[in-house]
């Protein structure tokens, strides 16, 4: 490639192939390097960043047929080469402009009225900017590329949407994945060396830097992304591009947006426009499985109007706002939808001024036919604390190898010495080179894995023989000793028929009650948004709450995550989750619940020995005592907002009270399950607190949880596929089932929810993965 830039010339100009922005600026000309071009280099910077200069006609064509066409490319040429290159490249979807700049206007007005993406022919270096800035205003609003989540199923006869249906939930679970991973300062200073360096030599955006250093606030992230400055061009390139490092690198701003939004959430219905310059072929891939069929046009531009209804009362998990008093222009209305809606295609017709009219509705994430494989997936990774480890398995799904193994490896050097999450890392870089074919570079890893072992099992061993004797002992379960074990192979005994909503099957079951008088079970039967009853050794369940569809009214469920039976006034009391309620529902003949607790995030319930009802609130990080006719309710474990202090909670989920009313809750995002006695302030942690992995001093993601007589606490490691029990004041647990990696065999679970023993102390899990309860009898032998 010729050098862009004379050996002698200080001038810089970002040659760097990969740009951060969408805009491009290429020009061509023999002499373009000479010194009276230089100030007007600097005014172009100022509009758009990233310039290529060529004096070979051949590498620059080569150059520009190279780029994507996603890219937007701004052409200056002069007329002599102008004439050779412009029809080779006039016709390439990333050329949007091309401005001829030359000595004789007249004789090259001759040839380039032919082409019509020659916006002018200057003579004037002065008129050549003044020109560019003009047409670019317009250009950033119709020319970049459109960035949306469209889904439509209306799919003619012979037609698969699988493809793209794939790439579009892969790409919600990514967002889903970025914006839940906490950022660190490492990440923020790679994101503005990577500004400093893309904008080096350009005084206009390097003053934004460091005004964006020294003044940004989460308050003023809409006022940054709606000035024209490095924040908008690079964030906004990099969502429209799919640039997943550099969204990675923004996450912590767009979780500032994403806040934003939802404190100016729209309260009423908006109809909102956007226009968009579309080549045929674009639009041909956005619709050909809606409407236009296999209509076969040549590639050109199309304009086209999008017209988007947004219902603030039907989306709920993606807001959208009118953002005109945090804009940087406030005189200007705009309305921005969060990264990741998901817009449903409606209607599309071609009016008489020959503009596309494309009519589009915000739906919510369950809308779509693909909600209940998207919801399965999200639900893999929602209950955990996000790490590069998730990440990155994400991505190696996702055939992203190259971007699997970058945060592997980031992981890697962020851990602390001796961390067994090293070994899961290594394990993963082994397999992942194996797959891409780099067996060698797989044997190192393990060799890596096997060196860490070594070096560090004196280390894991000294510290798995600490023990805790302030833990005190609670009197529950007292048939259960502490050598009691269980069989390995478990018996379904409710379920196991794959994911559906038949009276033989279950759909992501969540909680579980055991009625040991009626010799029953009641399952939450979470995703049919129902609650069943399943009797000793029947083969289908039986609806007792819900089953009429998910919603909210008093016949029907949303996502129902517990129950417990209260016998004394013979009904069920319901973790209404989706309908962020607690409700009873009455067991005899029940058609409608009764909301007993409102405005509530509820996660799990129970109820101690005097018919005092418990909450977990996973969005406040509390658990709550109702005794008979309260009205708010007591806190009794955390309620000091989300942290990982001894009186602090983060995102609690099961809880177990025991005779003296301790408190026992898994408090999922810290990896570790707490007791809370009366009346305590803080809670003390009796099982796990030691990071997540699969060692047996670490839970990963606690989820069930009961006691037993002698205070030794059952748990359902979720993320490592076992149940373990931590025995009274051991810093270690034992793995009781389980264990034996995810799987659907009886002697294996597919994430492991809620607990229960029976009154003969057989053991039950929820096995949420498989669509299954299994019962695990004594072990006499």
């Amino acid at each position: 490639m010729a050098t862009a830039v004379l050996p002698n010339d200080d001038f810089y100009t970002n040659t760097n192939d990969k740009s951060l922005e969408i805009f491009s600026l290429i020009w061509l000309d023999a002499i373009v390097n000479v010194k009276d071009t230089r100030d007007t280099e600097v005014k172009l910077r100022s509009i758009i960043n990233h310039i290529k200069k060529f004096q070979d006609i051949k590498q620059c064509q080569r150059y520009i047929e190279q780029t994507s066409q996603k890219d937007r490319l701004v052409i200056i040429v002069s007329g002599q080469l102008g004439q050779e290159i412009v029809p080779h490249i006039h016709q390439l979807r990333q050329v949007i402009s091309i401005y001829v700049y030359c000595m004789d206007k007249k004789s090259n007005e001759q040839w380039a009225y032919k082409f019509a993406k020659i916006k002018s022919v200057v003579v004037d270096l002065n008129e050549l900017v003044s020109q560019i800035t003009t047409d670019h205003k317009i250009q950033k609003k119709v020319e970049e590329p459109l960035s949306i989540n469209i889904f439509t199923t209306n799919v003619g006869t012979g037609k698969s949407t699988t493809g793209v249906n794939g790439q579009f939930v892969f790409s919600q679970v990514l967002v889903d994945c970025l914006l839940r991973l906490k950022s660190t300062d490492i990440d923020n200073n790679e994101l503005i060396s990577l500004c400093k360096n893309e904008y080096e030599g350009n005084y206009t955006e390097q003053n934004n830097l460091r005004e964006f250093q020294q003044d940004y606030s989460p308050n003023k992230v809409l006022w940054w992304y709606t000035r024209e400055t490095f924040f908008y061009k690079t964030l906004n390139a990099a969502l429209r591009t799919q640039n997943i490092h550099m969204i990675f690198l923004f996450r912590s701003f767009i979780r500032d947006i994403h806040q934003q939004l939802q404190k100016s959430q729209s309260k009423r219905p908006l109809q909102v426009y956007r226009s968009q310059l579309m080549s045929i072929d674009d639009k041909q891939r956005t619709t050909a499985l809606f409407l236009l069929g296999d209509i076969k046009i040549q590639i050109d531009s199309e304009r086209v109007l999008f017209e988007i209804n947004a219902d603030p009362t039907i989306v709920t998990t993606k807001p959208f706002a009118n953002i005109s008093k945090h804009s940087y222009f406030p005189d200007e209305s705009e309305v921005l939808f969060m990264i990741g809606s998901i817009f449903r295609l409606n209607y599309i017709n071609r009016n008489d001024d020959q503009i596309w009219i494309i009519k589009m509705t915000l739906c919510n994430d369950d809308e779509h036919d693909l909600k209940q494989v998207l919801m399965y997936m999200k639900q893999q990774i929602e209950s955990s604390e996000m790490n590069l480890r998730i990440l990155g398995n994400v991505l190696w799904e996702m055939g992203k190898f190259d971007l699997a193994e970058e945060y592997f490896i980031r992981s890697l050097k962020q851990l602390p010495q001796n961390d067994p999450l090293y070994i899961s890392l290594y394990e993963d870089l082994g397999k992942l080179a194996s797959q891409r074919g780099d067996y060698d570079m797989s044997v190192k890893w393990r060799q890596k894995l096997l060196a860490f072992k070594e070096e560090n099992s004196l280390t894991i061993n000294v510290s798995t023989n600490k023990t805790n004797n302030s833990i005190e002992q609670p009197v529950l379960v007292n048939h259960i000793n502490i050598d009691r074990k269980w069989k390995q192979h478990g018996i379904t005994i409710a379920g196991g028929n794959r994911y559906g909503n038949q009276l033989n099957q279950l759909a992501r079951p969540r909680g579980i009650y055991i009625d040991d008088d009626h010799q029953t079970i009641y399952i939450a039967d979470c995703w049919n948004h129902r609650i069943v009853e399943w009797k000793n050794g029947a083969n289908t369940g039986q609806v007792v709450a819900g089953g009429n569809g998910q919603g909210n009214r008093s016949d029907q469920l949303n996502r129902p995550r517990d129950m417990i039976v209260d016998k004394k006034n013979d009904s069920i009391i319901i973790c209404d989750d989706g309908n962020r309620r607690v409700v009873k529902w009455s067991r005899q003949n029940g058609k409608t619940g009764e909301t007993i607790i409102s405005d509530i995030d509820c996660c799990r319930l129970t109820m101690d020995n005097n018919r005092n009802l418990y909450v977990s609130d996973w969005k406040k990080n509390e658990v709550r005592r109702w005794k008979q006719g309260e009205r708010e309710g007591t806190i009794v474990a955390g309620g000091n907002g989300e942290g990982n202090y001894l009186n602090q909670l983060d995102c609690p989920s099961y809880i177990f009270v025991d005779k003296d009313h301790s408190v026992y809750v898994s408090d999922r995002h810290n990896k570790r399950v707490m007791k809370w006695m009366k009346g305590a302030k803080e809670g003390i942690v009796v099982a796990g607190g030691k990071g997540q992995e699969n060692s047996l001093t670490q839970l990963s993601n606690p989820q069930g949880v009961i006691v037993d007589h002698s205070g030794n606490v059952y748990v359902a490691d979720y993320f490592s596929h076992r149940i373990m029990r931590w025995r009274e004041g051991s810093c270690e647990g034992s793995i009781v089932v389980g264990g034996n990696g995810k799987g659907e065999q009886q002697n294996q679970f597919n994430y492991p929810r809620g607990l229960s023993f029976d009154v003969q102390g057989n053991l039950y899990v929820v096995d949420y993965g498989n669509h299954r309860i299994q019962k695990f009898g004594i072990d006499l032998n």
